[in-house]
């Protein structure tokens, strides 16, 4: 039991009945949670939101509302969409270096069998591993003359 008023009532400065939607999911100690909330949605909508979820989903619901307008705030074009765009490139990113590993090291492989077998070697030899020395030819299309 939370003594004293929930941070949704102290922000909305009324008595913090024994029955409060909120107290559960917005408690004293943490006042910025609520204003969060608050500010995005609006308390009396997130109150009749949580109204009319069943009871064991309710926390969730709370939380996820919390985690939407934290980034909402935070990033008002995007929210979450922009931290999951970030995970996904991250995510991008990690399998294209892993592919970049995995290719290396099968040709790490591939040149000690090579060499235990005693074979010629040449062939399997990068002549660079930079794609900076890569260049283009010189013939330069003239598209604005």
């Amino acid at each position: 039991m939370i003594y004293g008023r929930c941070a949704a009532c102290k922000s909305q400065r009324r008595k913090c009945p024994s029955d409060c939607i909120f107290s559960p999911y917005f408690p004293p100690n943490d006042p910025q949670r609520f204003a969060y909330v608050h500010k995005i949605y609006g308390g009396s909508n997130v109150g009749k939101m949580l109204k009319q979820l069943p009871y064991y989903v309710r926390e969730h619901a709370a939380n996820s509302l919390y985690l939407e307008a934290k980034s909402r705030i935070q990033d008002p074009v995007y929210g979450c969409v922009g931290i999951i765009s970030k995970l996904y490139q991250q995510i991008h990113d990690t399998e294209i270096e892993l592919a970049k590993i995995q290719t290396q090291i099968a040709f790490h492989k591939l040149q000690n069998q090579q060499f235990e077998d005693g074979s010629n070697l040449k062939f399997l030899m990068p002549q660079s591993n930079s794609m900076e020395k890569f260049q283009w030819p010189n013939q330069t299309p003239n598209w604005f003359n």
